[in-house]
């Protein structure tokens, strides 16, 4: 099983439960104990579980994203198939804001190469972009998190400095009733201020997320200019963004 579909089994399995034993674990998803045991320390590290002496309990607060690098690798196809719509949106020459998380890393490996002045919002995007010649990158100064190498609580000073033509934006949850929203109240204070930052606003986001709600709303649907989603999108959702004046791109 692959090591983020594993990751995911084990926290289904844990949510709801007293304990799950490591050898449940291993009868689930079919890996050696000593490889669940090493996916327990993993996901315990970034707050997903707590272990226990045999196994693994409940520790993951509702709406929690999962580790950055066990959702690297989840929906590659898809992620790759919005990134290069996202991309397409962004003109040569202008300035852009790369949000974190891994389906904007895939939106600045798409623009890696281009003519492109480009704030990256952690280092994976910014690894991404500067590692082909062509766009002028810079990163904020400050703390970087684990594991997402994310920027951002350094990234809302340094957006607030600038004005740039587009953003490129991720979200955990983007209903067109309830707003866009975020696990955490630093992200959405970050997005806020990217949003205001931008002349032009892309969110790439999933279908499945069109339709869920997180904690802290960081914006409006209006206050987006592009959507880029999945063609499985329901048509009535898809129309309420568009009714608001959103432009919908589906891949």
């Amino acid at each position: 099983m692959q090591r983020s579909l594993r990751h995911k089994a084990i926290i289904h399995a844990v949510g709801g439960r007293r304990e799950v034993l490591v050898a449940d674990l291993v009868g689930l998803t079919g890996a050696s104990a000593v490889t669940i045991r090493r996916d327990l320390a993993e996901l315990e590290s970034h707050g997903a579980l707590s272990r226990t002496h045999g196994g693994a309990r409940q520790a993951f607060k509702r709406g929690s994203p999962l580790p950055f690098s066990s959702r690297l690798d989840d929906d590659q196809e898809i992620k790759t198939a919005l990134a290069e719509v996202a991309a397409g949106l962004v003109d040569d020459h202008e300035s852009v804001i790369v949000d974190n998380g891994t389906t904007c890393l895939e939106v600045a490996r798409c623009l890696a190469g281009r003519p492109i002045t480009a704030l990256a919002l952690s280092l994976h995007a910014a690894a991404a972009l500067a590692s082909r010649p062509g766009p002028y990158v810079t990163v904020p100064g400050g703390p970087v998190e684990t594991d997402s190498l994310a920027m951002t609580a350094s990234g809302i000073e340094a957006v607030r400095d600038m004005r740039v033509d587009v953003a490129v934006l991720g979200a955990c949850s983007a209903s067109a009733t309830h707003g866009l929203t975020s696990t955490t109240f630093e992200d959405a204070a970050l997005k806020r201020a990217v949003i205001k930052a931008s002349s032009r606003t892309v969110l790439v986001a999933g279908a499945a997320k069109l339709s869920r709600s997180s904690t802290f709303r960081f914006g409006r649907p209006e206050d987006l200019t592009h959507l880029v989603t999945t063609r499985d999108a329901p048509d009535d959702l898809l129309s309420l963004f568009a009714d608001l004046g959103v432009s919908i791109h589906l891949c």
